[in-house]
């Protein structure tokens, strides 16, 4: 058994999974920064008695015994991720300073509202920031499970995985002896009425170009900081179909097409997650001075045709221009940059004919990025292991054509589909009847889940997949229903109780 040094979190053995979902939501944990609440699962595992394992991933598996007489059952695992797509509102400060999603922890809060029917819903939210009930939620219920010892159930593998929402590296890594079990209930969806049967491919690829300083050329120039800021945002698969600004690509349409006014472009920035829709994006550019009448014209012209454009879907949107301090370099390839983002396919790309409604094949431009070197990150997704490769082929070339210096393939992953036949599944569906009343509709959905690594390093491997219903995931309107939350609490208890006997 391995066990780190401890963290300061006071962990109660009674608390019920909004509780626990509390504390987890008081240790930071977007992607690729992981560790403490890596060491907080395995501070839980310690402090109720449990076995544990830790990989080199920071992916932590707890096992708990099966109740007592139901030793002879299939071991169940139950599977969730532990990071979080961070993002704050624009402007967001915490105690007079600037979200820090690497050190602040999220401020959960219930908010009733009362509905025309004379009910009342209550939604769990953020103050100012992602909720993380993708995948908090569901790790909580799991974790509430495991220090309860009054619910009757097989031999559990709590098995908690690493960076799902930016690569799925910890899924990719995991051994093919980590988990002994076959069953696999995954709390790691997003609409309490369904369960997920199939989840949609992903190719995940990043460009790079040197991001050398040429100095200002000569001439007068006046120079403005142009940002959008206020769009929606929201998750690159599930909302990739509402229509929604993506504001790095409007941004580099509007510089492209601006480009007769000799811009020399100081920096570019935008998108806070590369798994969600980018909500902001913002330049800083060096215009002559003698044109700069006509270009802020026509800049006047592209705020309305955008304010136009997105009034539907994006009613906080808001272009801001002011003056920027003088610049004395400029970065010549962030030119070849803003020409791929107006080349680059962005939103749906196809919609699934057999299903109305569910997207196909899309592509999502996430994080631009000036640093030490320019980054632009693309996250693509397809039902078509073939399409999306296509697709994915078809945007390296574009990174390749605008002279990227480097192209990171982060992640390839296929689709999944879960056979008909799987008696989990049907096992699954009876449970929500009898427990609920209806019957869950089967869907697959366009968001990527860690599955197909499972049907791949696990022969016979059965996985169904459900959870509360979370609205705007990956963006800071994210909630969660809290009474679905209770109710797929009740329902996962129960299915437990019935894969013991």
């Amino acid at each position: 058994m391995i066990y780190l040094q401890r963290i300061l979190y006071e962990i109660d053995m009674a608390k019920t999974f909004l509780e626990i979902f509390r504390e987890i939501n008081r240790i930071p944990r977007p992607s690729h920064h992981e560790e403490k609440i890596a060491q907080f699962l395995c501070d839980f595992a310690q402090e109720h008695g449990l076995k544990f394992r830790k990989d080199q991933e920071n992916c932590v598996v707890i096992e708990k015994p099966a109740t007592p007489g139901y030793e002879n059952a299939d071991p169940v695992v139950i599977l969730n991720h532990m990071d979080m797509v961070c993002v704050a509102k624009d402007g967001y400060l915490r105690q007079g300073r600037a979200f820090n999603p690497l050190t602040d922890e999220i401020l959960p809060y219930i908010d009733e509202v009362k509905n025309a029917d004379g009910t009342v819903t209550r939604c769990m939210k953020a103050e100012g920031t992602s909720l993380g009930a993708d995948n908090g939620m569901g790790l909580s219920m799991a974790l509430a499970i495991l220090a309860d010892d009054t619910l009757v159930h097989p031999a559990l593998e709590v098995l908690t995985t690493t960076n799902e929402e930016d690569g799925m590296s910890g899924a990719e890594a995991l051994s093919t002896d980590f988990i002994k079990g076959r069953k696999v209930v995954n709390l790691d969806s997003e609409a309490f009425d369904e369960i997920t049967v199939g989840a949609a491919g992903a190719y995940f690829q990043v460009a790079k170009w040197n991001a050398e300083q040429l100095p200002m050329e000569e001439g007068d120039f006046t120079f403005l900081r142009i940002r959008m800021e206020g769009g929606y945002g929201g998750h690159s698969g599930v909302d990739i179909n509402k229509g929604r600004c993506n504001c790095n690509k409007e941004l580099a349409k509007f510089l492209a097409g601006a480009s007769t006014y000799k811009l020399l472009i100081c920096s570019l920035n935008g998108g806070t997650a590369n798994a969600s829709i980018a909500s902001w994006s913002q330049v800083v550019l060096a215009v002559p001075t003698e044109k700069t009448a006509a270009f802020l014209s026509d800049l006047e012209n592209w705020k309305t045709e955008i304010h136009t454009k997105y009034q539907a879907t994006d009613a906080g949107i808001n272009i801001v221009v002011e003056n920027a301090e003088a610049q004395t370099s400029y970065l010549p390839n962030l030119e070849k940059v803003v020409n791929c983002l107006n080349e680059l396919p962005c939103g749906v790309m196809l919609m699934r004919e057999d299903m109305p409604g569910t997207v196909m094949t899309s592509n999502n431009i996430g994080v631009v990025s000036t640093g030490q070197e320019i980054t632009v990150s693309c996250h693509t997704r397809s039902f078509s292991d073939e399409q999306m490769h296509e697709l994915g082929k078809k945007i390296h070339g574009i990174f390749e054509s605008c002279q990227a210096k480097e192209i990171d393939i982060v992640m390839d992953t296929p689709a999944w589909f879960e056979r008909e036949d799987s008696p989990l599944l049907a096992l699954t569906c009876q449970t929500f009847e009898d427990v609920l009343g209806f019957a869950p509709k089967k869907v697959a959905m366009h968001f990527v889940l860690e599955a197909a690594y499972y049907v791949q390093k696990y022969p016979g491997v059965e996985i169904a997949s459900i959870g509360p219903r979370i609205i705007e995931p990956h963006s800071t309107s994210e909630r969660v229903d809290v009474d679905t939350a209770e109710k797929i609490w009740k329902v996962t208890v129960e299915l437990l109780k019935r894969l013991a006997e």
